[in-house]
């Protein structure tokens, strides 16, 4: 029996984004970087992330050897899952909220003291196609870099193209990941 196929629809071949390239193509050269970085250093990583729905942890597990730097990580795309993987209670969210610098630096530094890792990485954001309940636009994304060196930034994409936003907000998170690296070197 053959695959249905609604003709209204443009094919799109199996395992291509919408603009035709391969999802990981633009993580792994990124995720190599950072894994010779953190190897050569001996130093590890957790992630924690939302939006981008494991494709940072994904991206960094693809390479061999992965376990000599990668401790962990958890998709955190809910209240519940966020109390239940890393412990983030109510009270310790008082005064915060998903999808800001403060939420994904707190997120960072959760899962790395959790995992007993020398780096972490928090995500969280706005993936589309529309904004999230707070207020942001999809494309809105806010990184934290946790560790010898600390950072955050927030990245707004001004498209609502769901794949393509959680793709660039992972390249987003692994390029500050290496920045903040360097910056320790």
């Amino acid at each position: 029996m053959g695959l249905d196929r609604n003709p209204d629809r443009p094919y799109r071949a199996p395992n291509r984004s919408c603009d035709g390239t391969l999802p990981m193509q633009t993580l792994i050269p990124l995720a190599r970087q950072a894994a010779d970085l953190l190897k050569g250093r001996g130093w590890t990583i957790a992630v924690a992330e939302s939006s981008t729905g494991g494709l940072i942890a994904a991206s960094l597990l693809a390479l061999p050897g992965a376990s000599a730097y990668f401790l962990g990580g958890a998709v955190i795309y809910t209240k519940r899952a966020r109390f239940a993987l890393l412990g983030i209670d109510d009270a310790t969210m008082a005064g915060k909220r998903a999808s800001t610098e403060v939420y994904a630096d707190l997120l960072a530094r959760t899962v790395a003291m959790q995992h007993g890792a020398t780096w972490g990485i928090g995500e969280t954001g706005a993936t589309g196609p529309t904004g999230n309940s707070y207020g942001d636009a999809a494309g809105h994304c806010c990184i934290g870099i946790s560790g010898p060196q600390m950072r955050t930034m927030t990245l707004e994409t001004g498209s609502g193209d769901r794949e393509a936003n959680m793709r660039r907000f992972a390249e987003a998170a692994l390029q500050e990941l290496i920045a903040a690296i360097n910056a320790r070197t």
